[in-house]
């Protein structure tokens, strides 16, 4: 029989972090299902200083980790895994990622706001055509070819080293003097990865599929690099939203629409985060969000007619 969960939490940045420490408190079997430590905006911030409680400044990877610790401490488990689809709508609820399927009787959804659309000439053109978000998915389609990644952030750089277990050569491309990565990191060592730093992405460039991408260095000189596809790791603002598949209610800007208690159009979801909120980007908003969520996921599980004070919360 499969093992089922109270509650899957889809994103591990401060609202799922927080999420999972008050799920797990209430003693409530929980899952905390990332696609990278070092993915969201957080996790993005070099210095912290207006989080409540924080003495002195800290980076925000610094604060993620103190978090993250926090909620396994009180039972919650944590998994890094990319979500790649779900059933919402079926009992028990079903999550799905590129390693396992995972059911539970609540979910909710804090992933974040760092998606886009695409702004680089040709990616929109070309996506699914050789554009693509997720090495995992598709580094199998691009076996012994030549591909790019744009991006310099460590979830970049893991990507692109999934991606030498299948293509000839990987180029990282990006507009920075260096990556966000130790010198021993091993994308430095790796024979079948190039690095362009200081050199900006102009168009990616195809026919029916992607041929190439041009670049243009720190002095103005472009030059065309020939590629079967281009994986792009550039941040962004938009609701990640996209493995939903259209199951809950969005506003026009593809937030996702909730009540004051967290709860979206289908009972037993729940979302918090920059996910859906547009206007107020703030770590402690994100946690507020969070625990609401948490605490009325709790009500939904066990079937209470009102929230219960954490008075130790």
């Amino acid at each position: 029989m499969d093992e089922i969960y109270d509650v899957i939490i889809i994103g591990g940045g401060p609202a799922g972090l927080t999420g999972g420490i008050y799920c797990g408190r209430a003693n409530l079997k929980t899952l905390i299902v990332d696609k990278s430590k070092t993915a969201g905006a957080l996790a993005y911030a070099s210095l912290i200083e207006n989080y409540p409680g924080i003495e002195k400044p800290l980076s925000g990877k610094e604060l993620l980790d103190r978090i993250r610790n926090q909620a396994l401490s009180f039972g919650a488990e944590y998994k890094e895994e990319q979500v790649v689809s779900v059933n919402l709508i079926s009992e028990p609820k079903e999550i799905i990622t590129m390693q396992s399927s995972y059911k539970c009787k609540a979910v909710i959804i804090a992933t974040g706001a760092m998606g886009r659309k695409p702004t680089i000439k040709g990616e929109g053109e070309f996506l699914g055509k050789g554009v693509s978000y997720c090495a995992v998915c598709d580094a199998a389609f691009f076996r012994d070819k030549k591909v790019a990644v744009l991006g310099n952030s460590e979830e970049a750089l893991k990507e692109a080293l999934y991606l030498t277990e299948f293509v000839e050569t990987c180029y990282i491309i990006t507009p920075s003097s260096s990556l966000k990565a130790s010198k021993e990191y091993p994308v430095y060592s790796n024979k079948k990865i190039e690095i362009l730093t200081k050199h900006s992405i102009k168009e990616i460039t195809g026919k029916e599929r992607v041929t190439g991408v041009v670049v243009k260095d720190s002095g103005g000189v472009e030059k065309h690099i020939e590629v079967s596809g281009v994986f792009v790791y550039i941040a962004g603002s938009q609701p990640v939203t996209d493995f939903l598949s259209e199951t809950l209610k969005v506003d026009e800007k593809g937030y996702i629409v909730v009540d004051e208690f967290m709860e979206t159009s289908i009972p037993g979801v729940f979302a918090a985060g920059d996910v859906v909120s547009p206007h107020i980007r703030q770590v402690v908003v994100a946690c507020a969000q969070g625990a609401v969520a948490a605490l009325s996921a709790e009500r939904f599980i066990r079937g209470k007619d009102r929230l219960k004070p954490d008075w130790y919360g």
